[in-house]
């Protein structure tokens, strides 16, 4: 693999300007595949540059607003153009900068592209309706307008496609907004930044500003003329900043951690089920807030859905996402690695039973990498840590089950709600499944992992702050409803 020599500094981007920060500090953005090849630079900001970037949203919301939904829809469909035009360099950038393999982010680009799509679309969409009043000669109707300027925080796991489903449906409904993606993936956010600028985006309706959470997002949530935030990441950071939201009253929006459960019954199709568990907890190196983790496995067929499991799992390829074949990368950082290895340990220290994996690898190029072998373990009682706390990594916890109800208490048993899964041919326990699990997504004979771009996401429980992200449901977030009474 050749390491690239050259290397950009990326800026932030305020008012339709690429500035440098405030304090003119750089940090490099390395490959977990390869630490030696550096991605660029990007800014390392400070309050300062958020105060600019919010007075610039807000000086152009005014105009931004007044543009028809169609007009504002029309930049969308220029920036998905351009998008598209940069797919594979973009896909390139991305598994350099955060591991996931090529064929990944390419799905991933292309996905944004989608939604940018969709939601342009929604430009030409009804934003109200009219209510009949008690008034026989007033008209009453219901209409919707943007919070204003909107906070964007993002997450390095889906650098392209969780941006773009935040800011398409924030400047589409009339929103401008501020941009504080993962400083891990920030030169794939400033690429994404690109393709609205070279769209013709007015000035100041999209800014980035690159630089630590603790100091952006900190910012952003306490910014008095911030009147919306949506975030994506930890349970710890989202908590945070919807105290501070709520303190002083702005809106917010949380979609944060998951314990996904896959269930599998005796009558399951179990080729099909271990296709899906692996693809759901180990795919992205297990790197989702979708991704399966926990594997309720009915006793009857445990053994030989465990064996074919682990015959799956070992012909795995790990490797560097650039390279052909490579079916999974490494973690996204040093940090996430250690984390991953730290659970590990955790669950071996606890008396779980390690089936498969649980090492680094460090042999030839993968010692200038953040590879983990995918795990599994199992005798994983449900008071464990390895079955109760996120891991975020291509971590599989096996437990044994006696019946479906049986599962479904194990699955509920936790904290988060975001996805779930199962794997039968009775009707009526797929009925059963999707009354009783305690999850915002559900899935059927399927993985646990994915959702569709025209469907609502979010979770239930701590998984989420109950509002729902994609398709139609993004207008409830990013737009106040008005309601309207008018009498000649």
């Amino acid at each position: 693999m050749t390491v690239r020599t050259k290397q950009q500094t990326y800026l932030n981007y305020i008012n339709g300007q690429w500035v440098p920060s405030a304090s003119g500090k750089t940090e490099a953005s390395l490959n977990p595949a390869n630490i030696d090849d550096i991605v660029g630079y990007v800014q390392e900001s400070g309050v300062e540059d958020v105060n600019v970037a919010v007075e610039a949203a807000r000086r152009a919301q005014a105009a931004w607003r007044k543009l028809s939904g169609p007009k504002r829809g029309e930049y969308l469909f220029r920036a998905a153009d351009v998008l598209k035009k940069r797919l594979d360099e973009i896909a390139e950038t991305m598994t350099r900068e955060m591991g996931k393999t090529l064929p990944e982010a390419k799905g991933e680009v292309q996905r944004g592209v989608n939604i940018l799509r969709y939601y342009a679309g929604e430009g030409m969409r009804s934003i109200g309706e009219v209510i009949p009043s008690t008034d026989s000669e007033a008209l009453m109707f219901t209409t919707r307008v943007p919070l204003g300027v909107v906070g964007v925080i993002t997450p390095w796991n889906f650098p392209v496609a969780i941006p773009i489903w935040k800011i398409a449906p924030a400047i589409v409904y009339g929103n401008t907004v501020v941009f504080k993606p993962a400083q891990e993936t920030a030169v794939t956010a400033a690429k994404i930044v690109e393709c609205f600028d070279e769209a013709g985006l007015p000035a100041g309706v999209v800014n980035l500003v690159t630089g630590k959470g603790s100091v952006i997002g900190n910012a952003i949530a306490e910014h008095p003329h911030i009147h919306g935030i949506t975030f994506t990441g930890s349970n710890e950071v989202g908590k945070t900043i919807a105290q501070k939201a709520v303190a002083r009253g702005a809106k917010y929006q949380l979609e944060m951690g998951g314990k996904n459960p896959v269930i599998v019954l005796e009558d399951a199709d179990l080729d099909r089920a271990v296709e899906a568990t692996i693809s759901g907890g180990l795919r992205s190196t297990g790197q989702k807030c979708t991704a399966t983790s926990r594997v309720f496995v009915q006793r009857t067929v445990y053994d030989q859905f465990k064996e074919k499991l682990l015959a799956k799992v070992k012909q795995l390829n790990i490797g560097n996402g650039l390279e052909d074949g490579v079916w999974m990368g490494p973690c996204a950082s040093q940090k996430q690695l250690e984390t991953v290895l730290s659970y590990i340990q955790k669950g071996i220290e606890e008396g779980a039973t390690l089936v498969y994996g649980g090492q680094r690898l460090t042999d030839g190029e993968r010692a200038k990498g953040f590879y983990v072998q995918p795990t599994i373990f199992e005798n994983v009682s449900p008071d464990m840590t390895i079955a109760r706390e996120e891991i975020f990594g291509p971590v599989l916890a096996l437990i044994k089950v006696d019946s479906l109800e049986e599962a479904l208490s194990l699955a509920n048993d936790t904290p988060f709600g975001l996805s779930a899964s199962i794997f039968t041919q009775n009707i009526g326990k797929m009925l059963a499944f999707i009354q009783d699990i305690e999850a915002g997504l559900v899935r059927i004979n399927e993985e646990s992992a994915g959702v569709e771009l025209q469907a609502p996401f979010g979770g239930m429980k701590q998984s989420s702050s109950h509002s729902r992200e994609q398709g139609r449901a993004a207008i409830e977030f990013f737009t106040a409803m008005k309601t309207v009474l008018v009498k000649g």
